[in-house]
């Protein structure tokens, strides 16, 4: 019996367990003392944390053709070759299953996280490089100004992500480039105008890698699948010594990092901890009714509801977004309508009259904001045209053609009338 219970208790609790099985894959032991505090904030959190060195011969990360961990946590660098089968390749298929990434890296990056780098729409800068600010680095700094103080005014506007972190961010690596072209990736922390990133030993004869906001602090990813990918440029962003370091810029007053704050919000963001998205119900019918029809006749009003729920802080609520819109499509969409949110149950609902043109359509929502899982529905439905008793018996338009028919009627009974009862006079010979 109890163990039926326990059974029971697992069925139900499986949701909230089976994706937070976590693999860290650490540059040494001695990182799991220096970064204490993130990784106990994670098994807080309740997340199941495994730990391996990087360069482990027994490394793997799938068996029998699953993966063994729902997301991946590198702290390893300067990591040329990752053990076991481990590859590029493998995480790449990793996150192609729907696995999430999290990568910090410092000035010394190694050639493996910088063809991940590449292969998610990222550039690092060369090795020996870090991101230097003349005017907004620490007092602590080394005199190299590499110590630089981020304003979280340069976050990414999306409190899904950051958390709504408010407090000054202490950073110290290498700049990162994104492709600006890639609509999946995301700048979640950017360097001030006067930053730049460059050799702090080596004196400028060449433009930098990147320059003011084009320096990328922290840059993320959400493929297409909704996995998501965070690359931070500096490991020392997650340790103690930033998580409880006092912000002191030159000329100012001393503050607490936001370091902490930032790292977890990021972390549970990548994790699918935060700003997921879910449909739990979709249904269609006609205006005054509640069945979902076989098909709608042009013309008709029709009713389309998606139930939609948010993740936050572990539990499914009703979405309180506004604009999410529906389309009704036939190739191209005939109808295009912003949906009303009724609240309390995350009810969507469009009301609009199908178009007058028959064929096969589709119920089409595809929501996609910052922050958010993607949502994509299709249902497909057939529009069909009037039948035979459904027309109007006089139509409006047409009178201008009763009035032409039956005045050619009246015109050719006239015409027939005259025709038979008129008759000529005999034209008398000039003889008589």
């Amino acid at each position: 019996m109890r163990s039926l219970c326990l059974l029971s208790v697992l069925c139900l609790t499986g949701v909230s367990l089976a994706d937070k099985n976590v693999l860290v894959l650490l540059e040494n032991l001695t990182i799991k003392e220096t970064h204490s505090i993130y990784f106990k904030n994670m098994v807080d959190a309740g997340y199941e944390l495994t730990y391996k060195v990087a360069d482990d011969a027994t490394l793997n990360i799938k068996k029998y053709g699953e993966f063994l961990y729902d997301h991946l946590v590198i702290f390893s660098p300067t990591v040329e070759e990752f053990g076991g089968n481990l590859g590029v390749e493998t995480l790449t298929d990793f996150i192609d299953n729907g696995g999430n990434l999290l990568i910090a890296g410092n000035s010394n990056l190694g050639e493996a996280l910088r063809e991940i780098a590449s292969e998610v729409g990222f550039e690092a800068d060369e090795e020996g490089t870090a991101v230097i600010d003349h005017l907004n680095y620490d007092t602590k700094d080394d005199g190299k100004h590499t110590l630089v103080i981020a304003d979280p005014k340069n976050l990414i506007k999306s409190d899904k992500i950051t958390g709504g972190v408010t407090a000054p961010l202490l950073y110290r690596g290498v700049g990162l480039l994104v492709d600006q072209e890639n609509p999946l990736v995301l700048e979640i922390l950017t360097g001030s105008s006067t930053s730049y990133s460059h050799n702090p030993d080596l004196p400028i004869k060449e433009f930098p890698h990147a320059v003011g906001k084009q320096t990328v602090l922290i840059a993320g990813l959400q493929a297409r699948n909704n996995a998501r990918v965070v690359f931070a440029g500096s490991l020392e962003f997650f340790s103690d010594e930033f998580f409880t370091a006092k912000v002191s810029p030159v000329g100012g007053e001393s503050v607490d990092s936001g370091n902490k704050e930032l790292a977890m919000a990021v972390s549970d963001w990548c994790f699918k901890q935060s700003g997921v998205l879910r449909v739990e119900s979709i249904s269609h019918h006609r205006e005054g009714e509640e069945n979902t029809p076989n098909f709608y006749t042009i013309k008709e009003q029709a009713v389309y509801t998606i139930v939609v729920k948010e993740l936050v802080n572990g539990e499914w609520v009703a979405f309180d977004g506004t604009d999410m819109q529906m389309e009704f499509v036939r190739i191209d969409p005939f109808v295009r309508v912003t949906m009303e949110n009724k609240g309390g149950k995350g009810e969507m609902v469009a009301n609009f009259k199908v178009p007058d043109t028959y064929g096969v359509y589709q119920f089409k929502v595809n929501y996609h904001r910052v922050g958010l899982t993607r949502l994509y529905t299709t249902n497909q439905i057939s529009v069909i045209p009037l039948r035979h008793d459904q027309y109007e018996r006089f139509i409006s338009s047409a009178y201008p053609y009763y009035a032409s028919a039956f005045s050619m009627m009246a015109g050719v009974c006239v015409f027939s009338l005259v025709f038979l009862h008129y008759k000529e006079e005999e034209v008398k010979k000039k003889t008589e």
